[in-house]
């Protein structure tokens, strides 16, 4: 029987999550039900916050900035780590009805004003990690005049916690840049990963905030009993959604490690501190603590985990495997996008569903469809583009109407990504349109020839890429990082290729690298790939 190559998935547990409308009640029922738990665990010390103290911080933010003349709907920028500031700045604007746009505080000073200034931030709150950016102080992109606020959260060994936020006026200036097509409805905008030139804004509203948060702990069953250690950056919507929100919505705790950073030599010490029962992070790190786990993994000293989570890029099938056997709990893929509150598919916990290795799952509160070039749902089985609608799909970009007009259509997201279904609804990501290498006609994913690579034996990642040609237009390239620096040479690594790809999908070009550059995000940089080693 033809089965359509669409799916949803209902809660359909006993499970329920948590019944919060955005970022303004987050904490509302934490609060009334548990003032004294503990919400985040913060400072080299370790010293716990409780839901009470926590949101009486984020209150006294937002009486500051409703002194300082910000109005409902305004949108301020947010450079922190992954700090308490970033956690009591971000509630306090959404409890006072603003509009909070994170920023990453390692982008030089010209993209972080560029990036202001499209937005038509009217302040900017900063930590430690942002103090000294030019904006605002006549130094960035354009000398802005916007106010810069430090922000500083002080907190005891005993737990109590005190707002260091000296304040100015804003004004009534006149809304600038894309901040007009905000309203108080809507929660946050986030930059899409890529350059100044290429990051695209994309509002959230609180609704879409909401529905992303309840997907993520239903999926999970998230709960008061769990903690995780925060080791994606807040400023996405990987860290931000996945580890942070989602914990405070359902009642549990976020260790934020020392300095705001994640740190592979604490990691599991952190982890051990908050009796974590899960984390969530890209692949690259995953291959970190794999790599690490011989001489720094605890072994039967490490707290017991429910699952670990891999979302924003690729895992190959060897190293989930690897993670499993190694850390005793089964690794679950994930798939989102920013476009889409992040989450949008992930295997489902073992209890709950089949575990499918190669695949990121079944939607999570979304439909997902995979659709050829004319917008006709294929067959199960059949590649496609991904395509996704549900209520945490963004309603479009700001100050760009075009790409809005392209990107989404008739309340569907069109991801970009090509992917496939199974008659159970699981998608399985086959690689981004736009990577395409054609090769005389031969349509080649770089996703799966890195996915072939990564499964030779000594080989720890890979990264595929366009090589210009006379003759076939493109040809495949490739990057490789070796787990021992005389382990494999170019011969044995094309060997495994050959056996394992189609003969127009070998590398007809291969250089043995030390590293590969990687995104904030944590994503392979594959613009950064391509200059680093294509060849002239």
């Amino acid at each position: 029987m033809a089965v359509p190559a669409a799916a949803s998935v209902r809660d359909a547990n006993r499970y329920r999550p948590p019944e919060v409308t955005g970022l303004v009640d987050l904490l509302d029922r934490q609060v009334r039900e548990r003032p004294y738990a503990r919400a985040l665990v913060v400072t080299g010390e370790r010293v716990q916050l409780s839901y009470r103290a926590l949101a009486s911080l984020a209150d006294e933010v937002a009486a500051r900035l409703g002194r300082a003349g910000l109005r409902r709907g305004d949108a301020v920028g947010l450079i922190c780590a992954n700090t308490a500031e970033f956690v009591v700045g971000l509630l306090g604007a959404a409890r006072a009805g603003l509009v909070t746009a994170p920023l990453d505080p390692a982008l030089p000073d010209s993209q972080l004003a560029s990036r202001i200034a499209a937005l038509g931030a009217r302040a900017v709150l900063v930590d430690a990690s942002g103090v000294g950016v030019g904006v605002g102080v006549g130094v960035g992109v354009g000398k802005l005049p916007v106010p810069v606020w430090p922000l500083r959260v002080d907190v005891s060994r005993a737990g109590t916690a005190a707002v260091v936020l000296a304040v100015g006026v804003c004004g009534t200036a006149q809304v600038t840049g894309a901040a007009g097509e905000l309203s108080d409805a809507d929660a946050l905008v986030l930059f899409t990963a890529g350059t100044t030139d290429r990051a695209k804004m994309v509002p959230l509203t609180h609704a879409n905030v909401a529905a992303s948060l309840r997907n993520i702990c239903a999926t999970y069953e998230l709960g008061p009993d769990d903690a995780t250690v925060a080791v994606m950056p807040f400023f996405h919507g990987h860290g931000l959604f996945a580890a942070l929100l989602s914990s405070l919505a359902s009642g549990g705790c976020v260790l934020l490690p020392e300095r705001g950073r994640f740190s592979a030599g604490t990691f599991w010490d952190d982890m051990g501190a908050v009796d974590a029962t899960w984390f969530t992070a890209v692949p690259a790190i995953h291959e970190i603590l794999l790599d690490r786990s011989e001489r720094e993994y605890p072994g039967p000293q490490a707290p017991p985990l429910k699952f670990v989570r891999s979302c924003s890029a690729p895992l190959n099938t060897a190293t989930q495997r690897a993670l499993e056997r190694t850390f005793g709990a089964p690794l679950l893929s994930a798939y989102g996008m920013t476009e889409s509150s992040h989450q949008a598919t992930s295997e489902p916990l073992p209890q709950r569903g089949t575990l499918r290795q190669g695949s990121v799952g079944r939607p999570t509160g979304v439909e997902v469809r995979v659709v050829d070039r004319g917008g006709r749902p294929c067959p199960v089985g059949v590649e496609g583009e991904v395509w996704v609608q549900g209520p945490t799909v963004a309603r479009g970009y700001l100050a760009d109407g075009d790409e809005s007009a392209r990107t989404f259509v008739d309340g569907w997201l069109r991801t970009g990504d090509l992917g496939v279904l199974d008659e159970d609804g699981y998608l399985s990501l086959t690689g981004r349109i736009k990577n395409l290498i054609n090769r005389g006609g031969e349509k080649i994913s770089p996703e799966h020839v890195e996915d072939i690579l990564a499964g030779c034996p000594g080989v720890a990642e890979a990264a595929v890429f366009a090589v210009p040609d006379a003759v076939y237009g493109q040809r495949v390239g490739a990057a490789v990082v070796l787990r021992e620096p005389d382990g494999l040479d170019r011969e044995e690594i094309l060997r495994y290729c050959r056996a394992h790809l189609a003969p127009f999908e070998v590398p007809d070009h291969l250089e043995l690298v030390t590293a590969l550059p990687y995104t904030a995000k944590g994503g392979l940089d594959r613009k950064a790939v391509q200059v680093r080693y294509a060849p002239p």
